[in-house]
């Protein structure tokens, strides 16, 4: 296992080796998001659910992982993630796992705030010295393990001056390629439905739309049916871009009311993919133990959505926005843009870059 400071070492060098390999992850047809907060099962400090069969079982079908949950404190330097500081050994092998993922192509994020409460409060609700106290650490836990974004998971009343704020230090801290996505509840997608998050979805998009890469709605609790495509349909109808909306969904029953049998979610992706040719993609609500793989093989959940939401995308090619992906501030040499005009795949692009680069990929 890698020590911390290792993992520190591994977050300087990887701005030097991500950037090409997230220029050919940036054609995906449709997002497949994962979830990752489970990291260790049974709390275990040995037991880490591994995220790398992502990327070693044949083609890769994740575009995003987020790593959960943020949460801001008032102890333990002001952040946990999960139980603990993001420096505690237990995540050693997340963060290594996370760089690999990375230099395969994956957009790695982390979803900040979810249902435990204090985090909106203490970053939004107060004045700019309490801002900055609250979010330096924030700051500075993106940069030591080049997360390259944030996913927003407001379950408590806030203030939508307060996420436009944040969302406008984001952007100027770590560039206009630092994607920011949302978790609302769907119903807070349309027009007159329930919100835990005390601002105006509708709002937001209008004045910072354009610094917002997706929302990641949550389809269950209630919150939204993924059982047929009517409530996604309302969100597009009221006015959200399809491509900005992506279905949140449980990955299994333990995991939340609202989960799906895949034979059921089939036909409504096929549904949703045939009406909208630049459907958002799908999310899921946690990585673990998703079905059809379970706790043995996890990674399952996203080559069985790639496929189902991928007829259309054989047709009708979208390109997600270069936002959601991380470039280098210096022009690609000739042998790096001949890679990414290339259908490689995922191994072939890294071997090449590595050649080209001089760097070694014997892993640790």
């Amino acid at each position: 296992m890698l020590t911390s400071n290792a993992m520190k070492w591994m977050a300087a060098l990887l701005p030097f080796i991500v950037p090409a390999a997230c220029k050919e992850a940036a054609v995906n047809d449709h997002r497949v998001v994962v979830y990752y907060q489970t990291t260790n099962f049974n709390n275990s400090a040995t037991e880490h659910v591994s995220l790398l069969p992502l990327i070693n079982n044949g083609a890769i079908s994740v575009t995003h992982v987020l790593v959960a949950a943020i949460h801001i404190m008032d102890d333990d330097n002001g952040i946990r993630l999960n139980d603990y500081p993001p420096e505690n050994p237990i995540f050693d092998q997340v963060w290594s796992d996370t760089a690999q993922l990375q230099a395969a192509g994956v957009t790695v994020m982390a979803m900040i705030g979810g249902a435990a409460s204090g985090s909106w409060s203490r970053l939004n609700d107060g004045d700019d010295a309490q801002f900055e106290k609250y979010y330096g650490p924030l700051h500075d836990m993106i940069g030591t393990y080049n997360i390259q974004g944030l996913d927003l998971d407001v379950e408590q009343s806030t203030s939508l001056d307060g996420m436009i704020r944040l969302i406008d230090r984001l952007k100027k801290d770590f560039g206009s390629d630092f994607v920011i996505s949302l978790a609302p509840v769907a119903s807070a997608l349309t027009e007159g439905g329930g919100s835990l998050s005390g601002f105006s979805y509708f709002d937001l998009e209008a004045q910072r739309g354009d610094q917002i890469s997706f929302y990641n709605g949550q389809f269950y609790y209630g919150w939204g049916d993924a059982s047929s495509a009517s409530d996604y349909e309302s969100i597009i109808d009221d006015g959200f871009p399809a491509n900005k909306v992506v279905m949140g969904l449980v990955t299994n029953s333990a995991n939340g009311n609202g989960y799906v049998d895949l034979d059921r979610q089939a036909p409504v992706l096929q549904e949703l993919t045939g009406e909208n040719p630049t459907f958002g993609g799908v999310a899921g609500w946690e990585f673990f133990n998703s079905l059809p793989g379970g706790n043995s093989a996890p990674w399952e959940w996203t080559a069985w959505m790639a496929e189902h939401i991928a007829p259309t995308a054989a047709s009708e090619k979208r390109e997600i926005s270069s936002t959601e992906a991380v470039e280098d501030d210096v022009e690609d040499g000739p042998e790096v843009d001949v890679l990414l005009d290339r259908e490689e795949t995922a191994a072939e692009i890294r071997a090449l870059f590595f050649n080209v680069s001089g760097l070694s990929q014997q892993k640790t």
